[in-house]
């Protein structure tokens, strides 16, 4: 423990800018859970980060799912009675229902009327809206546009195709140490929305960054993913993999102005649901747990009975509890290059603590070693993390079990730890090494 693992410093200014910048060159793209619009947002990621870029055939079966046909659209708009266009697919993507069927007819107002999506609680904003998994077609506008339709017979135009093709993901997969792996996804499949999804995908771009710099003990997995067929599908195309997975986050929402949350794995106490509270509540900034729902994002996947990974979810503001969420105001206003670099922050305290987690055995176990004749009994702050960690260090508890009943940073734990080895105090087991007795596993 010479070197800790994930020594990273962020620059806020720098990596908030690097995020937000990115967000802005993915925002016009229009993308779905399959076509060119996704492929080109992984030319833009993997102009950051080597990504691998990976193709499932349309038709291919993934568990209970199967891989859709390819959706891609070239115009879409509806024109008034006059000839004047009032919905344009140029305008925002968000105007067409994503997975819309080719439409080319004419419509009475009330027809056209069961195919338009608004929302009347916020007359200015598009809703967003889809169609993935049975056809259909539709617009969605501004509930004071619809208000502003007369009677009359409007032209429809959608030039989209439905064609076998594939699904695109991006994966990055960064060797550690150990070939046990932090797996770290975020869903690439919603059109012009900043907040949901975007802000993740930079978040993991940013971290792969990092990481690729960076010693790390874990190898690191990065996928870039449409949500919930994509993860489906990976891990019906890697299940010999995911014994691998020893941790695992979903990125989502980490943009806006709301305090940083972290829901759980379904298992509930895993290292990484453990490491999330600990880290979260050292920083002294407000901050959320949410338990463990079979909804949400693809942690519901990973998290899947016969899965069961310990992968929990990073957002700020939970989906659904903000009025902006998968509507137009989700845009470039809503995140903030100083949010993001604030969940860049707490992401990498999370991760730290589970890069640095050891167990080690005390070698001088008969009595409290003299420190101060090695030079290490000084400040109080130290001296009480380094009595915790050699107390403790009894080859059953880990660093996080210390820093947890110790009620210390995990920082300062690890560091005592660091220190103590150092001096050839402490030796780190790659395995719980328990005495018989039981009771020597506190429990607390």
């Amino acid at each position: 423990m010479s070197r800790r693992y994930l020594d990273i410093a962020v620059d806020r200014g720098e990596a908030g800018e690097w995020m937000h910048t990115l967000v802005k060159e993915l925002y016009p793209i229009c993308r779905s859970i399959t076509g060119d619009g996704f492929r080109r947002s992984l030319q833009i990621l993997g102009e950051r980060i080597p990504l691998s870029v990976r193709e499932v055939a349309s038709g291919t079966p993934v568990f209970d799912w199967t891989v859709p046909r390819e959706w891609n659209v070239r115009e879409a708009w509806v024109k008034d009675p006059a000839g004047r266009t009032v919905v344009d697919f140029r305008d925002s993507n968000l105007h067409l229902v994503s997975y819309s069927v080719p439409v080319r007819g004419k419509f009475s107002l009330p027809a056209l009327r069961e195919h338009l999506h608004t929302l009347p609680e916020h007359p200015g904003w598009i809703p967003y809206r889809t169609s993935y998994y049975r056809e259909g077609w539709g617009f969605c506008l501004p509930h004071r546009t619809l208000e502003s339709l007369t009677e009359g017979e409007y032209e429809v135009l959608i030039d989209s195709s439905l064609e076998k093709g594939a699904l695109t993901y991006g994966e990055l997969l960064l060797p550690g140490e150990l070939e046990e792996e932090v797996l770290v996804s975020a869903h690439l499949c919603h059109p012009s929305l900043a907040n949901d999804n975007l802000s993740g995908v930079s978040l993991a771009a940013r971290l792969a960054r990092d990481a690729m710099e960076s010693r790390c003990r874990f190898s690191y997995r990065f996928l870039f993913i449409p949500g919930t067929i994509g993860a489906i599908a990976w891990l019906s195309l890697n299940e010999e993999r995911v014994a691998k997975i020893r941790h695992g986050v979903v990125l989502s929402g980490v943009g806006d102005g709301g305090k940083f949350s972290y829901k759980r794995s379904r298992r509930g106490n895993a290292e990484i649901d453990r490491a999330a509270c600990h880290a979260l509540a050292a920083t002294g900034d407000p901050f959320g747990i949410l338990d463990f729902h079979p909804y949400g994002y693809d942690e519901r996947q990973y998290c899947s009975p016969a899965f069961n990974l310990p992968v929990g979810r990073i957002s700020r503001t939970p989906f659904g509890e903000y009025p902006q969420y998968h509507t137009s105001a989700d845009d470039l206003s809503f995140v903030t290059a100083g949010q993001l670099a604030d969940s860049l922050e707490k992401t990498l305290a999370i991760l730290k603590v589970v890069e640095n987690n050891g167990r080690f055995v005390n070698l001088a176990p008969k009595g409290e070693p003299q420190l101060g004749r090695r030079g290490i009994y000084s400040s109080p702050e130290q001296n009480e993390a380094l009595l915790w960690v050699l107390n403790l260090s009894d080859g059953c508890h880990t660093l996080l079990d210390i820093a947890e009943k110790a009620r210390l940073p995990f920082d300062r734990v690890s560091g005592a730890a660091a220190l103590l080895a150092e001096h050839g105090l402490l030796r780190e087991e790659k395995e719980p090494t328990c005495p018989s007795d039981s009771a020597a596993r506190l429990s607390w």
